[in-house]
């Protein structure tokens, strides 16, 4: 009955994958959208309304997400066989779903917020879904983290109140704003940093790892992740101007390079392919903060099929490795693992911008407009350097994962149908549909005039970048050696972002303690003993008075005739 769920589920995203993407190119091709719009109430003269909206770009990544969707579903069949709470777990994978799939179609602020919480609050209960202390705090990180977004959201809908719609659509018909241009924008980008884990916001990418894999397939190829790419693109307008342009381009390399650094330096095999997400998340960024949102959105596609695609083979892996993802333990699994490496490779090259795979479209032409337009030559430099950084850690993956000797105890190591199945199904996609996509996005043929130098420079990354990771790696260790690790500490724990993230909280709760809590301290002396005192030392004083009428009776009368006396003197 359990499995009946699961394959159902994935065959009704299945139908709304196909119904969703011919309906978006249906839209695309006659270049018009619909808009639903359910009023619901009016709060001071501004209208609380549901909207919904059908048109081309919110359509076709609508259905990139209900492929991936079905097949994440499809393969948990057997990857979570034994699982004690199944049922648990495939409605909140669908909640998730359902939860992306309202941000997705939300022209409204209010309704995005919806989606935007749901969420975080959904996969917060798929982080902790295994409820082990790692699972626990990786949980507490992502929904905190996240929750920040949310606050940038809320002052959104604030400011947008004094123009009487929440609609992102109408707010570009205003013209002559001033600064609420400037504050929307800036609460935009906030929420767009923090879901996509920007720096200083990406402590919680990594250690959102701590869910099960088909949810690391689902978050970090085409659904959380990327919501903040997709808020971005929906607010394209505010990042066409200077401030926001350069700001979110010096972000987005600084991610870009840090992650490519801890990708080199990691071993957990989840952990890696999560940096690597962070990487291209960069990628896209980079790509709207000059302008190119159609570029970033075209690569947030095909990424999400070459990712999603390399975590459900690393999860193969290492389920039939019985749960080890340290990539040290690894090694020749195209001979246990035929079909399922050569899937690996595909997506890892894929990732690498190989000619002719999904990656290289997106990849390339974003590489191009980076060479045509006019930047500054050490931001030039960062990203080439971070283009190659992606190439060494893919190819560091692989050799541990296939060029090695079989590091594990046992060798009882076989492919499952089932997870084979989809992983087969998803592989084709990962191929095929990056010069598909070309074809729909950009059916004008759009010309780049560069040099044969820059042209190339694509393939020259991929090379450079497998030549500077050797370096890395040997560097790494001759500096070992004098500075006992701590350049190899640095670069692998993501320049100590995970420890700002938590430490220094924890710091604050320990000052907390020191000053506040306690039976001596001032905090409880002004709170509740202080209190306490006050009441049981009026309480004693009333007593004496009422214990000694009669030595007060005579007391106040000696008082008041000494007081009449000095009034009659003085007058």
């Amino acid at each position: 009955m359990v499995w009946s769920v699961f394959k159902m589920w994935a065959f009704v995203l299945l139908l709304i994958f196909i119904m969703s993407f011919f309906l978006s190119l249906f839209f695309l091709l006659n270049d018009f959208g619909l808009f639903f719009e359910y009023y619901l109430f009016s709060m001071n003269g501004c209208p609380v309304e549901f909207m919904l909206v059908f048109d081309w770009i919110s359509l076709m990544f609508l259905s990139f997400v209900m492929l991936i969707s079905s097949s994440v579903i499809f393969y948990s069949e057997e990857y979570m066989m034994g699982d004690k709470s199944l049922y648990r777990f495939c409605y909140l994978v669908l909640l998730f779903v359902l939860s992306m799939g309202l941000l997705i179609l939300s022209p409204n602020l209010i309704s995005i917020l919806l989606g935007w919480d749901g969420l975080g609050l959904v996969s917060y209960c798929l982080v902790i879904y295994y409820q082990n202390n790692r699972s626990l705090n990786a949980g507490m990180i992502t929904v905190l983290s996240n929750r920040l977004g949310d606050i940038g959201i809320l002052i959104g809908i604030v400011w947008l109140l004094n123009y009487g719609n929440w609609n992102y659509f109408s707010f570009m018909l205003f013209s002559n704003l001033g600064m609420e241009f400037y504050w929307v924008g800036g609460c935009v980008m906030l929420a767009g940093m923090t879901k996509s884990a920007q720096i200083p916001f990406s402590a919680w990418l990594p250690a959102a790892m701590a869910a099960p894999t088909p949810v690391s397939a689902l978050v970090h190829s085409s659904t959380l992740v990327t919501a903040g790419v997709y808020l971005l693109i929906r607010f394209n307008q505010y990042f066409g101007i200077g401030g926001f342009s350069c700001f979110l381009m010096f972000i987005s390399c600084l991610t870009m390079f840090m992650s490519g650094l801890g990708a080199n330096y990691e071993m957990d095999m989840k952990k890696i392919i999560a940096l690597s997400t962070l990487s291209q998340l960069g990628v896209m960024m980079m790509s709207i903060s000059f302008g190119c949102w159609k570029l970033a959105y075209f690569h947030m596609l095909t990424h999400a099929l070459f990712k999603a695609l390399l975590f459900l083979c690393a999860g193969s892996f290492i389920h039939g490795m019985s749960s080890s993802q340290d990539i040290r333990f690894m090694g020749s699994m195209v001979m246990y693992s035929p079909v399922v490496s050569s899937c690996f490779n595909v997506a890892n090259l894929s990732l690498c911008g190989i000619p002719f795979l999904a990656g290289f479209y997106s990849k390339d032409l974003i590489l191009e407009s980076v060479f045509y337009l006019n930047f500054n030559f050490f931001i030039l430099v960062f990203f080439l350097i971070s283009v190659g950084l992606t190439a060494c850690y893919s190819f560091r993956l692989s050799y541990y994962v296939m060029g090695r000797n079989f590091s594990f105890s046992f060798s009882n190591f076989c492919e499952s149908k089932i997870i084979g199945k989809s992983i087969i199904f998803l592989s084709f996609w990962a191929i095929f549909m990056g010069s598909v996509l070309m074809w729909i996005l950009f059916p004008i043929p759009c010309f780049v005039f560069i040099s044969f130098y820059y042209k190339i420079m694509s393939i020259v990354c991929v090379v450079f970048g497998l030549w500077l990771g050797m370096v890395i790696w040997s560097l790494g260790g001759i500096f070992n050696v004098f500075i006992k690790g701590k350049v190899k500490y640095f670069f692998g724990s993501m320049w100590f972002l995970p420890w700002l993230s938590s430490n220094p909280m924890l710091w604050n709760l320990e000052l907390i303690e020191k000053y506040i809590e306690g039976d001596l301290k001032w905090g409880e002396f002004m709170g509740p003993q202080g209190l306490f005192s006050l009441m049981k030392e009026s309480s004693k004083m009333i007593q004496w008075f009422q214990d000694n009428n009669l030595k007060m009776y005579l007391l106040s009368l000696i008082v008041w005739v000494v007081v009449f006396s000095l009034l009659i003197l003085m007058s």
